[in-house]
């Protein structure tokens, strides 16, 4: 497993959207080479974690192959920040690792490369070299303010007001890429 000590961490994989680029489809179960884009971003950080908790807002039934599932505290696909202050609530330890179920490879080092900068920060975020990954973050449960009942803030927004620290990986930008549109997943 992750070699943190004791500390636990969560994966928090936010499949809640609508997909409205993708038609509709749930993006979270599309299939990409061959598997749902779930099943790449679970095995993915399987070896980094110690749960899997997917926030999906529908097809929980499918989702629950991967991992713990639940629902949006509030209803109406208030968007990621929703997702993440859902996952915060339900997570059952010290860290939670947050990732959107649209970017497939996450790399199997996102963990361990956040989790250096863990010491000095409540909110650790990675990078890539040109913006913020505002969805490929850790958070320590305990020292948040949790976000306020505004679906419109953005989730760097919310960040902002942490203690936040960001990770570089402008040697690996690739691994956030993400997948919206049906040409996306050719």
């Amino acid at each position: 497993m992750k070699p943190l000590g004791a500390e636990a961490v969560t994966a928090a994989v936010l499949a809640g959207g609508r997909a409205q680029r993708l038609g509709g489809v749930d993006k979270g179960l599309a299939l990409w080479r061959g598997r749902p884009l779930i099943a790449h971003v679970a095995a993915a950080l399987a070896d980094q974690v110690d749960d899997i908790l997917i926030v999906a807002n529908r097809n929980a039934d499918e989702y629950r192959r991967y991992g713990r599932v639940c629902a949006d505290d509030q209803a109406g696909y208030r968007g990621p920040l929703e997702g993440i202050a859902t996952a915060l609530r339900q997570t059952r330890s010290d860290w939670l690792l947050v990732v959107p179920v649209d970017s497939p490879e996450p790399g199997a080092d996102l963990l361990a490369r956040l989790w250096r900068a863990h010491d000095a920060a409540d909110v650790v975020v990675a990078h890539d070299g040109r913006r913020r990954q505002p969805l490929f973050a850790l958070y320590r449960c305990a020292a948040l303010a949790m976000p306020g009942d505004d679906p419109d803030m953005p989730v760097w927004a919310w960040q902002d007001r942490q203690v936040l620290r960001e990770v570089d990986f402008s040697d690996s930008p690739a691994r956030f890429a993400n997948l919206n549109t049906a040409e996306d997943f050719q």
